[in-house]
């Protein structure tokens, strides 16, 4: 079992400075670094082969680096994310083991028709896109047929979505003090039904607490687009577009598959009809084609980069509005103009509070989206905000999560599945404004009745989902794929 790399070890500074790279847009090696993490994977031994106990293995890359490696497969995650783990289970096994056990049995148990007791583990109960995603489906559970519980792991917070949040749940457990085993044990005193994790592999998880199994089923949602790679969680709430049948193999989890997308958006985040900024307002020309993309700069490539620049020189009137990145300005600046781009024609939107940044979106004319990490909650903002977004689907979750949004939203005819059609159909819609605008008004005409931002609906099939789930283990099933 490969052990986790020294704070000073080359592959700890190996990892800190590809994600420096990334972070800043410094491409020069960027081809030799890539190429450097697909030798490293191949170093780890394949699923359900015997492994050489004595074979002297590099320790892993953290799984959430995957997500964004152009040519990383599914199952090569899959693959990661259970050496991962691995080096990083704890020693106390037998203390584990023993507290799986009792835990088996319910500390309280339930009474007949009484409401399943959900909870949610997170460090994001504030103000952050998992909550603004959130928040109205947690305000539109059944009180009746669900207890909502939080157990938050994450800095108090003084926000108004903080305040929201605590009114949304029948509980609010602060866990922060607690260690793994001490939360578990309270999670199990508490009867918990069905435990939610939020958080995955992202920054400042409480992953390793479900190892612990305090609650008799466990479910992957949202946060961490990809399987965690051990089989103490039991399901990941999917949908068929982000995760197909053939999927299945290249996940640990049971796949709970919505009838739309997975990701909730509710309506009232829809940006404002009027009253919005002008272009002026925020430092973009009247007269210009706005291609745009808000994703993190850490998720661009120089392929993607590639692509945009060969766009906007069909389009000698567009420009490129992107995040605010102090790093990486400077950086894509300079490819813009090695590509043949003005410097000047890229325009940098400063982070802004989320209300005021859905108010300047529908600035933007064309969304061009990222791969092989796409826009998540970028692009449903985007798409409440009225603008097209083109895509690139690839065959893991975090690179097909646009793609599922455009379908629930009624727009798959803005899904590609190759670098070349996506270059095509954003050429096509650059230098078509006729063609631009329809798209335009027919995203005007489909977003009030669109499953996309369905709360309601969602919720309801959520609760579905959480009932079959349920309904298994309570005849002794084991879990198992669920589709609405």
């Amino acid at each position: 079992m490969p052990a986790p790399a020294p704070p000073d070890s080359p592959r700890a500074r190996q990892i800190r400075h590809y994600a420096r790279s990334r972070a800043w847009c410094e491409w020069e090696e960027f081809d030799s670094r890539t190429a450097q993490v697909h030798t490293d994977l191949g170093q780890m031994p394949d699923m359900g082969k015997p492994v050489n106990q004595g074979a002297a293995r590099p320790p892993p890359w953290p799984p959430f680096h995957l997500l964004s490696i152009p040519g990383i497969s599914a199952h090569q995650q899959r693959q990661c994310a259970a050496s991962w783990l691995d080096s990083r289970m704890p020693p106390e096994h037998d203390a584990r083991t023993a507290a799986i056990s009792t835990f088996s049995t319910p500390a309280r148990p339930r009474q007949p028709g009484a409401p399943l007791r959900i909870a949610y583990l997170s460090s994001d109960f504030h103000q952050h896109a998992t909550a603004l995603l959130m928040i109205e489906m947690l305000e539109a559970h059944d009180g009746t047929r669900f207890e909502l519980h939080a157990y938050s792991h994450g800095a108090l917070d003084d926000s108004p979505m903080r305040h929201r949040l605590l009114r949304a749940f029948h509980h609010f457990h602060d866990i922060r003090e607690l260690s793994d085993e001490q939360a578990a044990t309270a999670i199990h005193a508490d009867g918990i039904d069905i435990l939610v994790d939020l958080k995955g592999y992202t920054a400042g998880s409480r992953t390793m607490l479900l190892s612990w199994r305090p609650a008799p089923i466990q479910v992957s949602f949202l946060g961490y687009p990809g399987t965690l790679g051990r089989d103490f969680v039991d399901y990941l709430v999917s949908d068929r577009f982000v995760t197909p049948h053939a999927a299945q193999p290249d996940y640990t989890e049971a796949l709970a598959c919505m009838p739309h997308s997975y990701q909730p958006h509710g309506r009232a985040s829809l940006p404002p009809g009027q009253g919005g900024p002008t272009r002026s307002d925020v430092g973009l020309p009247e007269g210009a084609l706005v291609l745009s993309c808000f994703n993190q700069a850490w998720k661009f490539t120089p392929q993607v980069f590639d692509i945009w620049c060969r766009v906007m020189r069909a389009a000698p009137h567009s420009v490129l509005w992107l995040l605010q990145c102090d790093q990486a300005e400077g950086n894509l600046r300079q490819e813009a103009l090695a590509r043949g781009i003005s410097p000047h024609r890229l325009v940098f939107a400063p982070d802004m509070q989320q209300e005021a940044h859905l108010a300047r979106l529908p600035l933007a004319d064309l969304v061009l989206d990222t791969w092989p990490y796409n826009a998540h909650t970028t692009a449903s903002d985007a798409l409440a905000a009225g603008v097209p977004l083109i895509t690139c689907a690839g065959d893991t979750f975090a690179s097909r999560v646009a793609g599922s949004l455009l379908q629930a939203v009624g727009l798959p005819e803005l899904i590609t599945s190759t670098p070349a059609d996506y270059e095509a159909l954003a050429l096509a819609l650059a230098t078509d404004a006729d063609r631009l605008q329809a798209l335009r008004a027919k995203l005007g005409g489909l977003i009030c009745n669109a499953a996309l931002f369905d709360v309601p609906g969602y919720t309801q099939d959520l609760e579905a989902l959480f009932d079959l789930m349920w309904a298994r283990h309570r005849a002794g099933l084991p879990p198992a794929a669920l589709d609405l």
